[in-house]
């Protein structure tokens, strides 16, 4: 029974990496295609609907922690998923003027990238029970770049929001003195 449940795991994580990382390449190709063709103004258009929902399946990852399927902590699972969700709804779905500026070029692209490598590396260790050393490499050194330009873009974006969210007053809570 323990040997089934183990193999049922592996299937399960398996598929679940592979599915995202289908969805992470496809905003990549989205986003190059779109920056290429059209301009930055119009990658958040093209990755919209992929991006929304390769960042919210992450949700599952805290759960995969929360159940023991995978060794991740969740205290440290749930902040960067949070941040990330906090990005992708509560910043840019919600405010429309921050779709066109330029560090949602930056956003995407690092995102997907950090992603793809991410959930390949995972895939391939549940699908095959090993990942390559190049994979592994990619894995742990290409934060180095893509960590900054990513905390980058997202305080950037939340900056870039303010403006937005005071004149709006979405997601804040008058209080009842001046």
């Amino acid at each position: 029974m323990a040997g089934f449940l183990s193999l049922l795991r592996r299937i399960y994580l398996s598929v679940y990496n592979w599915t995202v990382f289908v969805g992470w390449f496809q905003v990549l190709y989205l986003a190059v295609k779109t920056v290429r063709e059209s301009g930055h103004q119009h990658i958040y258009s093209a990755v919209e609907r992929p991006l929304q929902l390769a960042q919210t399946a992450a949700i599952l990852e805290i759960f995969h922690g929360l159940v023991g399927l995978v060794r991740s902590p969740v205290s440290a699972t749930l902040p960067q998923i949070a941040s990330r969700l906090y990005l992708t709804w509560f910043i840019l779905w919600s405010f429309p003027q921050t779709q066109t500026h330029i560090l949602v070029t930056s956003l995407v692209i690092s995102w997907s990238i950090t992603e793809i490598i991410r959930y390949s590396f995972f895939g391939l260790k549940e699908a095959l029970g090993f990942a390559p050393s190049w994979l592994l490499w990619l894995r742990y050194s290409t934060f180095l770049l893509l960590y900054p330009t990513g905390i980058t873009s997202e305080v950037g974006l939340i900056y870039v929001a303010l403006p937005f969210i005071k004149e709006s007053e979405k997601y804040c809570i008058r209080m009842p003195n001046k």
